[in-house]
């Protein structure tokens, strides 16, 4: 744990300096660091998954790669969601090996066995002798892992016994907004994935949430953003000041590359609600931004300590969808341009983390202060001293 003791003094500027430290470049190349994140961050937050949608009718099921881990999510036949891990209990083979299904008994394809829709053990071929000790035994059916819906996500934790996710996901609503109800009337659970983009970013995770979490850069390597969101030209971001969003510029009426309104807003939004932009942080990976006719939930999935994967969906009314006039591009072209901007930056900080100008870290100017939240919470999190 050497690497650990040496990060822990984080600040780079002391005494009655204006400006902070950040973190040093080592919490952005180690391995060490990585894995205690990936065993005390992501190894007990609640993680964002799926959409409950993907299994709206008993027996419909997806699969996802999750913490390293291969899961089945499935409606089961009392309608209960539930994960499980995707591994026969008899000799570890994947269950199922499909993206997405319908069924109504997972059954391996290796040896037979059969597993209920709640996991339980309900058939093993040629096993008179051992047949009925396995299947009256919980120990032998699949193993569960937490799950709980938040808005129409599907949320996972990997933790023994975990806090409901409630209690991390509304602070972090609560925060951003001071209140739930707005979050609340953009109404995402009726709501549906129009378009996915998937960007594989070779940079650390937390250079993707500082990113996302600061504006300084906005005037630099957004032009779309800011023209359509003028405020952003000043360096200061939203998401830090609770309640305040971001207003179009004068002449538009969608935050998308026309600024043409080709939609209504979404059905529960209030009067007050049009022409504004809500961006918020749910730590640790799930970036969620708020627009009158749509919304945009990116996550990412940290593969090692300087590559990362981002999938980024926007959603949209689904009455909306059928029509044969839909077009969501104009919408998606707008942050695509955004998100592809923002992980090039990301990438030019990270090809610099083993830098010897950057051993001891960086600075945050004022309007970026806020990011040492995020840093003594990683910190805090792996068991570091939180002194930003």
């Amino acid at each position: 744990m050497e690497e650990c003791k040496m990060a822990m003094d984080q600040s780079v500027v002391t005494g009655k300096s204006k400006v902070r430290g950040t973190l040093k470049g080592e919490l952005y190349t180690s391995q060490e660091i990585f894995d205690l994140e990936q065993k005390n961050i992501f190894g007990k937050s609640w993680l964002f998954a799926a959409y409950e949608y993907d299994v709206a009718e008993p027996g419909q099921y997806i699969t996802k790669k999750v913490q390293g881990e291969n899961i089945v999510i499935v409606r089961g036949k009392d309608n209960v969601v539930r994960a499980f891990l995707n591994v026969c209990r008899h000799r570890g083979a994947s269950l199922c090996s499909a993206a997405s299904g319908k069924t109504g008994v997972f059954r391996c394809p290796y040896h037979a066995w059969s597993y209920g829709l709640d996991g339980s053990l309900i058939g093993v071929p040629k096993s008179t002798e051992c047949r009925e000790e396995l299947i009256n035994n919980d120990t032998y059916g699949l193993e569960e892992i937490n799950l709980e819906i938040w808005h129409g996500m599907i949320w996972l934790n990997f933790s023994e016994n975990p806090e409901p996710a409630s209690k991390q996901l509304d602070a972090q609503i609560m925060e951003r907004f001071g209140e739930l109800e707005k979050f609340s009337r953009y109404q995402i659970s009726t709501l549906r994935v129009a378009h996915r983009k998937e960007y594989d970013v070779k940079a650390n995770w937390k250079i993707i949430v500082e990113n996302f979490q600061e504006c300084y850069h906005c005037s630099t390597i957004h032009p779309e953003l800011t023209s359509a969101l003028p405020v952003f030209k000043s360096g200061i971001g939203t998401q830090n000041q609770p309640g305040l969003g971001a207003t179009f510029r004068e002449d538009l009426e969608a935050f998308s590359i026309s600024g043409k309104r080709s939609r209504p807003m979404l059905k529960g939004l209030l009067p007050e609600d049009d022409r504004l932009y809500y961006g918020m942080t749910i730590l640790p990976h799930v970036f969620i931004n708020l627009t009158p006719d749509h919304v945009i939930v990116h996550h990412i999935i940290p593969v090692s300590p300087e590559r990362s994967i981002v999938i980024c969906d926007w959603l949209f009314d689904p009455e909306e969808m059928e029509k044969p006039d839909f077009e969501p591009m104009d919408a998606v072209e707008m942050f695509h341009r955004v998100n592809e901007q923002d992980f090039m930056a990301c990438q030019w900080c990270q090809e610099n983390m083993t830098s010897k100008a950057y051993q001891n870290g960086g600075i945050l100017v004022p309007i970026e202060s806020h990011l040492a939240k995020f840093y003594n919470y990683v910190l805090a999190s792996i068991g570091m001293e939180a002194n930003i």
